[in-house]
């Protein structure tokens, strides 16, 4: 145990200290050995989120990993606005567009598969699952949806009164679900399926604060790097002549490992609770809290933001938010979920490969 915790300490500095030396954007090897960095990283923090869900307990084991890779998330995507200017309108709408779609049809997709390749059935309860749809489905339709039927302003925009007021609904209706989660209906969120040998895991104070410390690292630079090796990734998909599309959700799908791997490690310990904690509270922190920042560096910049999707978008986010509906509603899940939402995450990449 305690050469692991050396390791995920270590692998994160030295992938800290890879970026920062600048090699990463003229050597081919640098780029492998970060690509190396980026997984170690992803996995440490795992480890570490792991640690202080023990100490804190469900469910704020889950939604401080989920908080905090959004909050990094949501820098980068300002960092690019401002950096991009009027040609990064679309980066928000289709970040969280993407990021929404890989984590309703890929983790939970791969939880309810793993789990009940497993496990057969596994059981969860519903209450919770209908809280974050239910703030799930107004955010969505709020965010990318209603932007394209508007009349104010010509094309899938807000004028600045309604993304005022979308920004504000956003951060009510997290702010309610977090309220919801973490005082008023706690017990909906809590794993019945948890190993005596868990909780029997004591976390000092010590490892506790080193392990949220570098639960922040890892974070940091697994964003970062996915940053840093987005030039490359996009030369080797313009190499094999796909749509540039296709970059923004690998990037998207490697800023989501930490969440993902998670989920599904706690799905194949039949802790399937917890798996939908960390990626339904994932996807409403995504949106609920990208938009109202977004909004605000908009309203500075005196950008305008792109946020409404097009027809065939909006029918795949349908189409993936009713069958999680229809998969969750019961509380109880099984193998056949699993492959409807995974064969959903597939139709939603090869319609950006072959629109």
């Amino acid at each position: 145990m305690r050469s692991l915790v050396q390791w995920t300490i270590i692998a994160p500095t030295l992938a800290w200290m890879l970026l920062l030396s600048g090699l990463i954007q003229y050597n081919v090897f640098f780029q492998i050995l970060a690509g190396l960095f980026l997984i170690l990283s992803v996995m440490s923090a795992v480890h570490h989120s792991e640690k202080i869900a023990h100490k804190v307990g469900e469910p704020y084991g889950t939604i401080i990993l989920a908080v905090a890779i959004t909050v990094i998330e949501v820098s980068i995507i300002i960092s690019l606005m401002i950096s991009g200017g009027n040609n990064a309108v679309s980066i928000a709408r289709d970040t969280v567009y993407s990021a929404t779609m890989l984590i309703l049809n890929g983790i939970v997709g791969s939880c309810l598969f793993i789990g009940g390749l497993k496990h057969h059935v596994q059981r969860f309860s519903r209450h919770s699952v209908i809280i974050a749809l239910v703030s799930l489905v107004s955010i969505l339709m709020l965010t990318l949806v209603i932007p394209t039927f508007t009349s104010s302003i010509k094309g899938p925009y807000y004028t600045t009164p309604q993304l005022i007021f979308v920004s504000i609904a956003c951060l009510i209706i997290y702010s309610t679900f977090l309220f919801a989660q973490t005082t008023r209906h706690r017990e909906y969120f809590l794993s019945t399926s948890v190993d005596k040998k868990e909780q029997t895991i004591i976390i000092s104070k010590r490892s506790f604060l080193i392990s949220f410390i570098f639960l922040l690292v890892s974070l940091g630079i697994v964003v970062l790097l996915a940053k840093s090796l987005a030039s490359t990734l996009e030369s080797i998909v313009i190499g094999y002549k796909l749509p540039v599309q296709l970059v923004g959700v690998l990037i998207a799908a490697i800023i989501l490992l930490p969440e993902g791997s998670a989920a599904i490690i706690a799905a194949k310990k039949n802790r399937l609770q917890t798996s939908l904690n960390l990626a339904l509270g994932s996807a409403l922190a995504s949106i609920g809290l990208t938009i109202p920042c977004v909004a605000v560096v908009c309203s500075i910049f005196d950008f305008k933001i792109t946020l409404g999707l097009d027809i065939k978008s909006i029918i795949l986010l349908g189409l993936s938010v009713f069958t999680v509906i229809l998969s969750l509603i019961s509380g109880r899940s099984n193998i056949v979920y699993g492959v409807v939402l995974l064969v959903n995450l597939m139709a939603f990449v090869f319609l950006i490969i072959h629109p």
